[in-house]
C-alpha cells in the first residue's frame, strides 16, 4: 500500500497484507509449496465471491447482446471490453486512484504512457500469449460436442490447473484438496454420462481448451508474483499487448465491417447492454487476477464451477413458481 494512501482512495490490489503472510506461514508448517485449504483469508474470500457475482451478471448481458439483439460478432464485444478496461485503468492511474506495482507511491510521476517499464511489459508477454490461446480455443471448443458433454468435460479444468501449477510453480496440494477435486470431476461425469456421444476431435478441442485455461490461470499466479505488478498492472499489460492483436484479428475477419452495418448499432437498448457488458468485464477481469494471485489458480477454477449454481438455482426457482419445465446440466 502506498505511503500516502490515507489521502488518496485506492481499490484493493493483490499485494498481501502482513497479517495474511503471518497466517499463511503458520498454516504451511514446513512445506512452503503445500497448499492447505484453510489458508484463504477474508480478502481472498471477497475476491472469490466478487468473481462469481461478476461472471453471472456478465453472462446475462452478453447473452442479451448476442441473442436478444442477434449481434453476430462476439470478438467485437471482447475488443470493446478490452478497450474499455484499458481506458478505465489509464484514467484511474492518471488520477492517482490506483497504482500498477506493489508498494508504488501514487504520487510518482508517470513519464511513460505505458506506466510500466518495457522490460516489465515484456515479462508479462507469456500471460498475453496464454490469454489469446485461451480465448481462441475456448470459442472453438463449443462446436464439436453437445452442451451437456461440453459442460462435463470443462469441469475437468481444475485437474489440469493443478497439474500446470505443479509444473510451472511447484505448487502441491493436500490429499483432502485432491480428493475434493476428484469428487467434483466424478459428479460431472455422472451428470453427463447419459449424453455420452464420443467425438475424438471435439473431445480433443475441449481438453485443449482445458489445458489453455489451466496455463492461463497458472501464468497469472506465477507472473503476478514475479513481475512486481498488482492486479491492475497485470490487467494493463495484458490489454496493451492483446488489444492491438485482437483489433487486427477482427479486422481481418471482417467483424468490424459487420458491426458498422449492424441495424441495432445505435439502438439505446443495445448501447446500454454493451455499456454494462464492458463495465462488468472490467470488474470480472480484475476479480480473476485478484482471486488468482490472492488465492490460487485452482481456487479460481473451483469458483468457475461454483458460479454455475447461481443461475441454475434461479432457473429452478422461477420454473417452480411459474409451473415451467426446467432441465439442468
Amino acid at each position: 500500500m502506498a505511503s500516502n494512501s490515507s489521502k488518496s482512495p485506492m481499490l484493493p490490489v493483490s499485494e498481501p497484507a502482513r497479517g495474511d503472510e503471518g497466517e499463511k506461514e503458520r498454516l504451511l508448517k514446513g512445506d512452503e509449496k503445500l497448499f492447505r485449504g484453510s489458508a484463504m483469508t477474508r480478502r481472498g474470500a471477497n475476491a472469490a465471491i466478487s468473481y462469481m457475482a461478476c461472471a453471472v451478471l456478465l453472462v446475462m448481458f452478453n447473452k442479451a447482446a448476442l441473442s436478444s439483439y442477434n449481434f453476430p460478432c462476439a470478438n467485437v464485444i471482447t475488443l470493446l471490453q478490452m478497450i474499455s478496461s484499458c481506458s478505465f485503468l489509464y484514467f484511474l492511474r492518471r488520477w492517482k486512484i490506483i497504482n500498477f506495482t506493489m508498494g508504488d507511491s501514487l504520487m510518482t510521476s508517470d513519464s511513460s504512457s505505458t506506466f510500466v517499464p518495457l522490460k516489465t511489459l515484456m515479462h508479462t508477454l507469456p500471460l498475453a500469449v496464454a490469454y489469446l490461446l485461451y480465448m481462441v480455443v475456448s470459442v472453438e471448443s463449443v462446436r464439436g460436442v453437445n452442451v451437456p458433454m461440453y459442460t462435463t468435460l470443462r469441469r475437468t479444468t481444475v485437474a489440469f490447473t493443478m497439474i500446470m501449477e505443479y509444473f510451472l510453480a511447484g505448487q502441491k496440494y493436500t490429499p483432502p484438496v485432491v480428493g475434493s477435486v476428484g469428487l467434483i470431476i466424478l459428479g460431472a461425469f455422472v451428470a453427463g454420462a447419459r449424453d455420452l456421444s464420443f467425438d475424438f476431435f471435439g473431445y480433443a478441442v475441449v481438453f485443449l481448451a482445458n489445458i489453455t485455461t489451466a496455463i492461463y490461470l497458472a501464468t497469472i499466479a506465477r507472473i503476478g508474483k514475479s513481475s512486481g505488478l498488482n492486479s491492475f498492472g497485470l490487467m494493463w499489460c495484458n490489454g496493451v499487448i492483446c488489444g492491438p492483436l485482437l483489433l487486427l484479428w477482427t479486422f481481418l475477419r471482417g467483424d468490424l465491417e459487420t458491426t458498422i452495418n449492424f441495424p441495432y448499432l445505435l439502438s439505446p437498448g443495445f448501447l446500454v447492454v454493451l455499456c454494462f457488458s464492458c463495465i462488468l468485464a472490467f470488474f470480472l477481469n480484475y476479480s480473476i487476477f485478484l482471486n488468482t494471485t490472492l488465492n490460487s489458480a485452482v481456487t479460481q477454477t473451483i469458483c468457475g464451477n461454483l458460479k454455475v449454481c447461481f443461475p441454475t438455482t434461479l432457473h429452478i426457482a422461477i420454473a417452480t413458481n411459474f409451473g415451467l419445465h426446467t432441465y439442468c446440466l
